[in-house]
């Protein structure tokens, strides 16, 4: 009984593993065929979604711009749709409310990328390095716009700057014989959406950047201070650098925004005065829902919106990888 309870004991388990190589090829297939057919379950309702959402829409798009559609059936035998070519195209180039709209979409991308994000920059600095006390309620104060309707701000802000609203009596105060003339002269019209788009969105900004900041060791700024850094060597040569993929994110989030600014303006003036504060997208509605439809040219006007949008991102790409930016 001992020897054998010993020989027991002394016993070992021999164990043997497969190799990948001693497995059939035709296994190995199956398997690879199993992951496959995973992948295409996985991924084909997604690309299903893009397709009938976004992809589709816009080759139509493209396709209705070079058409003279001015609604009604896509096919109909009493009328057809012909090809236009570009003729479309050259329409828009002609009319003098297209380079209106233009113009006032790019005095509203430099608002947005030197005025949004700058701002939205240094208040989150000024936030994060404790340089201000109250952070959270400032933090709420700035940020609360960007959750507030587009067309509610655009009526209250239409109301603050109409003739008989709260700023026509503030400049009353210092001047009595001041007249409120800013959406009724074409030269002004623009200075207060100008004004509301700053003050709406430059929370969406100090949010990005407060998130990001905090991301950033603070080790390493206070390593730069023991240096010998001030304040805005640290920011510069340390901070920025940091958040440089952080600032060409903001930026193109700002150019595609500023190209679709179509609510605020809408409520504020709908364009007005003689569609002098009218923008492309804005452009584009008048040209489909306004009078006799012209979808041909509606459509040439949103294909000419995505393509400016694609080229200003990538004119921003090549200038950050000159300047030395890199993403985090």
């Amino acid at each position: 009984m001992k020897a054998s309870v010993a020989g027991a004991g002394t016993a070992r388990v021999s164990t043997t593993r497969v190799s990948p190589a001693r497995i059939g090829p035709a296994r190995m297939s199956g398997a690879r065929r199993e992951e496959r057919w995973a992948y295409l379950l996985l991924v084909t309702p997604a690309v299903l979604v893009y397709w009938a959402v976004m992809a589709f829409p816009a080759v139509f798009s493209v396709g209705l711009s070079l058409t003279d559609y001015n609604g009604g059936p896509l096919r109909s035998r009493i009328d057809p749709i012909s090809f236009a070519g570009l003729s479309n195209y050259l329409k828009m180039f002609r009319d003098p409310f297209f380079s209106i709209s233009l113009r006032n979409n790019i005095y509203i991308i430099l608002v947005s990328l030197f005025g949004q994000i700058p701002l939205g920059f240094i208040i989150a600095y000024v936030l994060h390095r404790r340089l201000v006390g109250m952070r959270g309620f400032f933090q709420s104060m700035i940020y609360v716009p960007t959750v507030i309707s587009t067309i509610v701000v655009g009526i209250l802000w239409q109301s603050i700057f109409s003739p008989y609203g709260p700023f026509t009596e503030i400049m009353h105060k210092f001047n009595p014989v001041w007249e409120n003339t800013l959406f009724v002269n074409p030269r002004t019209a623009m200075i207060p959406i100008l004004l509301v788009i700053i003050w709406m969105y430059t929370g969406t900004y100090l949010i990005i950047f407060l998130a990001n900041l905090q991301k950033i060791d603070p080790q390493v700024v206070e390593a730069a201070k023991i240096d010998g850094a001030t304040e805005w060597q640290a920011l510069r040569y340390v901070i920025l650098p940091a958040l440089s993929g952080v600032i060409v994110t903001c930026a193109i989030l700002a150019i595609s925004g500023s190209l679709q600014s179509f609510a605020l303006i809408f409520a504020m003036t709908a364009g007005n005065p003689a569609r002098r504060t009218s923008v492309l997208s804005l452009y584009m509605y008048d040209a489909a829902f306004r009078g006799a439809p012209d979808y041909g040219l509606a459509n040439a006007i949103s294909t000419f919106i995505v393509a400016l949008s694609l080229v200003l991102i990538a004119i921003l790409k090549v200038v950050e990888k000159r300047a030395g930016g890199r993403e985090e």
